[in-house]
């Protein structure tokens, strides 16, 4: 009989993780260590149950309580051919935010009438991409985007259907580099200020145009459903407002999202239940307190559709004692696959893939292989003493470090599989030198 997976990391280790008759981690049916010798490491690894399941939850639970939900997958945290197509069996739709994320949805064969494209600073050749391509929706986001787009449209000679993005002034309490939702913020037109009527106003003034809903986010990473309550409610009561003094016809509502996602044992967020009652009732009391229209509800989860199944595998390489201080064990990735550390301060968990069940000696720091003294992926990581050429596993990877992988130091990107069944399928080539110099011209 196999040893079990600690129970404090379950919650963090992608739906099918076990330990393997050869006591190794296994996900998908597949051996880990048995993947990192196949296509090398840094590697990353997507359970594909776990993908569905999730995105299976979120709509069950949003659905049940609100029949009329689209559930948006932010394409920012990790989009690729595979996901894309993957997404779209399962029903679930596109925040894109680029015409790259757009060309890419639209290279896997995704229904494009059931993206939604988002951005401070959407470019003109962007939004003729987006409309020409048959984009569902584009989110206003200033009175630029308003001019742009109703020129591109009319000259598509399209009706675009469109949101307008509100700034409510709530604070999510969460990290400062993904708070949206306050009022010193460059996402969104302030409904203090009459910014966002006059945006109203320019939209229906616009013949290529038309205005279908009100969009609000309030930030990522939320751990709390008050701040939804908040944010609902000045986005619905601006919302009536327009209704009243310029005939706003509300037919689609979003919320924004960002839910929460479990990176360490000892911080769970809300399930989704949770915040799926706690947006679904403020919308429903709001739509009732102001006169509303019953209007289609657009989430946008964000992270926890994609985190949890993505586990990225490390080789340990050099190891650096110093008494009384730290120990640092180096591993061959680090910030150039995931400046999440570096940049917002996060934490990850960390376990050896080989001996996933053994006991825990000490304690270190592991760090990247680049030149920078902030690259390291986990600090004050308890686990047994690791052996040069294990493979390590670091959990929760699967939003936010593909996305935001460089090159840096002149390195390779590394692979993606997808696993399911006991059968692993490479989604994602490792890139090669030629691929650094591809786009130089002499």
């Amino acid at each position: 009989m196999s040893p079990e997976i600690d129970p404090g990391l379950r919650p963090v280790l992608p739906l099918t993780s076990r330990i393997n008759e050869a006591g190794h981690l296994a996900v998908g049916g597949c051996d880990l260590v048995d993947l990192a010798r196949e296509f090398g490491t840094p590697l990353y690894v997507f359970d594909e149950a776990d993908l569905r399941a999730r995105a299976r939850e979120l709509l069950s639970e949003f659905r049940s309580r609100w029949p009329e939900t689209s559930v948006i997958y932010a394409a920012k945290a990790y989009i690729g051919r595979a996901l894309a197509r993957l997404l779209a069996e399962e029903d679930i739709g596109l925040d894109v935010v680029s015409g790259g994320e757009v060309a890419i949805a639209a290279a896997a064969g995704f229904p494009l009438e059931r993206a939604y494209f988002h951005g401070n600073n959407k470019l003109p050749a962007e939004l003729r991409e987006a409309v020409n391509a048959g984009i569902g929706r584009v989110v206003v986001d200033n009175l630029t985007d308003v001019r742009v787009l109703g020129e591109v449209a009319a000259a598509a000679g399209r009706t675009q259907p469109v949101l307008l993005r509100v700034t409510p002034d709530v604070d999510a309490h969460t990290h400062a580099k993904i708070t949206t939702g306050v009022l010193d913020s460059k996402f969104g037109l302030p409904v203090a200020f009459g910014l966002a009527e006059e945006a109203v106003l320019a939209i229906q003034r616009t013949a290529s145009l038309d205005l279908v809903g009100i969009h609000c986010h309030i930030g990522s990473q939320i751990f709390e459903v008050e701040p939804y309550y908040a944010a609902i409610e000045v986005a619905l009561e601006f919302a009536a407002d327009m209704m009243r003094k310029h005939g706003l016809d509300l037919r689609e509502f979003s919320p924004g999202g960002g839910l929460g996602l479990q990176y360490l044992r000892e911080e769970p967020p809300p399930p989704v239940s949770v915040y799926a009652e706690a947006i679904t009732s403020a919308v429903r009391d709001g739509c009732r307190r102001f006169g509303l229209p019953r209007p289609r509800l657009v989430v946008e989860p964000g992270r926890v559709l994609v985190g949890r199944a993505g586990m990225a595998l490390y080789t340990v390489g050099s190891r650096k004692e110093l008494p009384e201080v730290r120990t640092y064990v180096a591993v061959d990735g680090g910030m150039a696959d995931n400046i999440r550390p570096a940049m917002y301060g996060s934490r990850y968990e960390a376990l050896s893939a080989e001996r996933p069940d053994a006991p825990q000696e000490e304690t270190v720091t592991i760090v990247g292989k680049y030149c920078e003294s902030g690259d390291y992926l986990v600090k004050d990581a308890r686990l047994p003493r690791l052996r040069e050429g294990e493979v390590l596993a670091v959990p929760a990877s699967g939003a936010y470090c593909l996305a935001m992988a460089s090159n840096y130091n002149a390195s390779l990107r590394p692979p993606i599989v997808f696993v399911a069944d006991g059968k692993a399928r490479l989604v994602r080539r490792r890139e090669k030198y030629a691929d650094l110099m591809a786009t130089e011209v002499e």
